[in-house]
């Protein structure tokens, strides 16, 4: 009863499923099962509506209440099913007058032109008296019926044969459609009548009639006869029609009945159904009388648990109350990780990537802010990052109403389920659009340039390439905040915003991949592999430190200690050096040439200070390399040496070699168990030391790799902004630029601004918006993750109703 906390386990797998004990209950489920789909596709074949809207799940049926159920679901389907074949059978009855009523009808016209005929005939005999023989005529037989209108050629065409032109056939279309009384399709038929002479040619037809399906009717063949047989048939069509209406309204009322029901009988059914079926994983104790089930059940729920077995217990009134038992295993326990609506998008996220081994550091918690921030690195535009936040917030805002109408297209839900994680992408691309003072591709001044023209209108006007010195035309104060709106009309613009955007690229880079590696202190204090922290931790931190956050200080140094003047001291712009080609020469240790009076280094003592980052980077290579291996290698070898000890005197029991035998083995599975999967301390140390030789080697070549890899952050927001700065210039500014007249500068700006709308969203919002996510995701996934996250534990899937029935309904 209280297992929606809980993630079973199969006890008896060697037992065949259907020698298990509740095979039964389950195939009663499926009976019941059965007469509810029978039940509800009655319903839904009369449009009767059925209520979707529960305000609360029904619990589960106790097993009184089953019988009671079973019994009832019987009675509705026998119920149902006896007013389903009444109608069919009133439907039949219905069908067969019909059809005889517009064969009486559609006939009289027949029979009419054939008396005509038989009068004319008589009259003309009798106008000649020369001829005495007198003759007499054989009587026409004829035989009249309804036939499907789609037969009607292929039925003519037999009668033709096998009469050899001696049938005459008279037929008529009725121009309303009959109800099939089993489907309640439409049938189009034709009347016929078919005049002949003979009985062997009656015979005959009859046979073709019965092989074409033809319904035969009696026709009278005197005019007061197929009236009065006309007139009984209308009357008993009259009541017939009558019995119908209130057999469909019985029928109505007892699907209405039904339909308010139907939801709760099917989820009480399908909760029973999955109670048995997961009853069937439990195992018997000796007695048979007892059930024994094993779980994983978070710590924090074991009182949730051990309540609803109480409370169970007390529902249910037995005498021997249900407990729980926590119990020790050696086994690797599944992963569990508590979301609400907001942190559900970001965990999946992680989880497609791999399910963390147990207890490791979730990075999650952490994508929530690094996630959309990078994204809005990458996308940097206030306009289409507001578009996006709109559509996020809408989406959060009918969240109740997108949920109840449960839509099957599958991009519509992937969205809906990424709707925060759009938001706060969103956010970020606003704050991103912001710095770079990036709207729609346009900049905004709002807080006035700080730069000045110290020239007079003529200069400017005649010098098209007049540049602005830093140094003179700067105000002394920068821009309060982002980028000074002056560079959208500067010429270097690309330039400078490609040197700012690549150095924040590798600066956010370096950082972020120190956080990860930070990371690792969270699993090695969890798992208490201590050893990891010096030989593992600290030289891969000091590696990247010493090396690549050292170019970013570089990068900070430059900006503080240089400045834009073209004067001949050491701190001007022309004597800044490059920080990759010192980076380089640091690598390579070479030295590049600088200008007269420059030098290559930005502070006393440079290199001294290269030279000491990159041996101590060099040292920290066979730490990593050689440092685990060695120290599991001497780990193995003391506890060998203190497990192998036996008694001088050879009294050494069995017992006591068992004992110390069951220490070591428990030991090394707890360890295993402990590592989260972490461990692969247990293999012989060939296979131990080629594991950490691969790992060292990855590890050294991806700072390298994954620091480059960083300057997606650059590439994509350039390609975003230039890719903004065209469709501006190429569509809107053609609308606002076109002057033929005030009418057709409206009708221009309108068509131009509706293309430019349209590319703005299906491009740079959708497009764009999906490259940026999924480079976000891989800069997460690779060179984030990778630094403390392995992934390879297996989810934790709590018996819980809600998820068995959405997956249910899913599948159907």
């Amino acid at each position: 009863m209280g297992g929606h906390a809980t993630h079973g386990k199969l006890l008896n797998g060697d037992v065949n499923y259907f020698q298990r004990k509740f095979v039964n209950e389950v195939r009663r489920c499926d009976e019941m099962e059965r007469k509810l789909r029978y039940i509800e596709a009655e319903v839904k074949k009369d449009d009767v509506p059925i209520p979707d809207d529960l305000t609360e799940l029904p619990r589960a049926p106790n097993p009184r209440e089953i019988i009671n159920l079973e019994a009832h679901l019987e009675k509705t389907e026998n119920d149902i099913r006896e007013l389903s074949q009444n109608a069919v059978n009133l439907k039949s009855n219905y069908l067969e007058l019909t059809e005889l009523q517009h064969v009486l009808e559609r006939t009289q016209g027949f029979f009419t032109e054939e008396e005509a005929n038989d009068s004319i005939t008589r009259a003309l005999i009798n106008e000649e008296p020369q001829n005495p023989v007198v003759t007499t005529r054989g009587r026409l037989e004829f035989v009249g019926g309804v036939i499907n209108r789609e037969r009607v050629p292929a039925f003519e065409r037999m009668l033709w044969r096998i009469s050899r032109g001696n049938v005459f056939l008279r037929r008529s279309e009725l121009d309303k459609p009959l109800e099939d009384p089993a489907t309640g399709n439409k049938i189009y038929k034709t009347a016929f009548v078919a005049f002949f002479q003979g009985e062997e040619l009656k015979s005959r037809i009859k046979k073709v009639c019965t092989g074409f399906h033809a319904s035969l009717y009696p026709c009278p063949t005197s005019p007061a006869e197929r009236q009065e047989m006309a007139k009984g048939v209308r009357t008993r069509l009259e009541d017939l029609n009558l019995v119908l209406n209130r057999t469909q309204d019985h029928r109505q009322r007892v699907l209405h009945n039904v339909a308010k029901e139907l939801p709760n009988w099917s989820i009480m059914v399908r909760k029973m159904k999955a109670i048995y079926h997961t009853m069937n994983l439990f195992n018997m104790d000796v007695s048979k009388k007892c059930l024994i089930g094993e779980c994983w059940v978070p710590v924090s729920d074991l009182a949730t648990v051990q309540h609803c077995l109480t409370e169970g217990s007390r529902l249910c009134g037995s005498s021997i109350p249900s407990f729980l038992n926590v119990i020790h295993t050696d086994e690797n326990p599944p992963t569990f990780n508590r979301t609400n609506k907001f942190t559900k998008g970001f965990q999946n996220l992680i989880d497609a990537y791999g399910i963390a081994s147990y207890r490791e550091a979730n990075p999650a918690l952490y994508t929530i802010v690094t996630f959309p921030f990078l994204f809005g690195v990458m996308f940097g535009d206030a306009g289409h990052g507001l578009i996006l936040t709109l559509f996020a917030a809408a989406m959060i805002i009918k969240e109740k109403k997108i949920i109840a109408q449960k839509s099957d297209s599958e991009i519509a839900n992937i969205f809906f389920g990424g709707r925060y994680i759009i938001l706060l992408m969103g956010l970020f691309s606003i704050y991103a659009g912001i710095i770079y003072n990036d709207i729609f591709s346009k900049s905004v001044n709002i807080f006035g340039s700080s730069w000045e023209i110290s020239y007079n209108m003529s200069t400017v006007t005649e010098n098209p390439e007049l540049q602005l010195h830093p140094g003179h035309n700067f105000k002394q104060y920068p821009y309060p905040m982002g980028l000074d709106p002056v560079w959208v009309l500067a010429r270097n613009k690309i330039v400078f915003q490609n040197s700012f955007k690549m150095k924040l690229s590798i600066i956010f880079g370096v950082v972020h991949m120190m956080f990860g590696v930070c990371m690792n202190i969270v699993n090695i204090v969890n798992f208490k592999r201590f050893h990891s922290l010096f030989l593992e931790f600290l030289p891969q931190l000091l590696f990247l430190i010493l090396l690549f956050f050292y170019m970013t200080v570089l990068m900070f140094i430059k900006w503080i200690l240089y400045n834009s003047n073209d004067d001949d001291s050491p701190r001007s712009s022309k004597c800044a050096p490059s920080v990759l080609i010192t980076f380089i020469n640091m690598m390579l240790f070479k030295h590049s040439n600088m200008p007269e009076g420059c030098s290559e280094y930005m502070f006393e003592g440079q290199d001294i200070l290269q030279l000491t980052c990159f041996g101590a980077a060099i040292l920290c290579i066979p730490v990593m390399l050689f440092g685990k291996p060695l120290y599991v290698l001497s780990t193995r070898a003391s506890k060998r040496r203190n497990t192998g000890k036996v008694c001088s005197n050879g009294n050494a029991s069995q017992e006591i070699e068992m004992q110390s035998e069951g220490v070591q083995t428990a030991g090394t599975s707890n360890d295993t168990a402990a590592s989260g999967g972490h461990g692969h301390d247990d293999g012989p140390f060939s296979e131990l030391m080629i594991n950490q030789s691969i790992h060292t080697i990855e590890y050294v070549l991806s700072t390298v790799s994954h620091t480059a890899s960083y300057l997606r952050l650059w590439a994509l927001s350039l390609a975003h902004s230039q890719l903004s700065e065209v469709l501006w210039s190429k569509l809107l500014r053609m609308g606002l630029g076109a002057d033929e007249g005030e009418f057709f500068s409206s009708v221009f700006l309108f068509i131009f601004f509706a293309a430019w709308a349209f590319f703005t969203i299906a491009i740079l919002v959708m497009m764009e918006g999906l490259s940026a996510f999924l480079h976000t995701l891989r800069l997460h996934w690779v060179e984030f993750m990778t630094k403390f996250y392995e992934g390879l534990g297996y989810p934790f899937q709590p018996f819980y109703f809600k998820s068995i029935l959405d997956a249910e309904d899913t599948e159907e």
